[in-house]
């Protein structure tokens, strides 16, 4: 029973051994974008341009606002699905968005 137990303990330091090898990606390395679905000088615009100041003084990065109104928010949804995968891109969203697969048959 022991060396069983020893076998196991030997094998299961082996598998985490390699994740202290792993060096973290420094995040955001460029500017962030900030998609607003909605038109400029609404809420979510106004609360995304009072975020902006400090996620920028956090991250040490620029963020942009980016407004893409349109289609229910489905444009501005749309434009950060089809964003990379890299978490530069960040859609601020209000509740409204939750009823669009309701109203719409074929969301993209």
């Amino acid at each position: 029973m022991r060396i069983k137990s020893g076998f196991l303990l030997v094998f299961a330091s082996m598998a985490v051994l390699p994740a202290g090898w792993a060096v973290a990606q420094e995040f955001p390395s460029k500017n962030v974008r900030l998609v607003a679905p909605f038109p400029p000088g609404g809420t979510v615009d106004l609360i995304a341009r009072t975020l902006t100041p400090s996620l920028s003084q956090v991250w040490s990065q620029n963020v942009i606002v980016e407004n893409r109104a349109g289609g229910n928010t489905v444009i501005g949804a749309e434009v950060v699905l089809r964003a990379p995968a890299d978490g530069h891109t960040v859609l601020l969203m209000a509740s409204s968005f939750t009823i669009n697969p309701l109203v719409r048959s074929n969301m993209p």
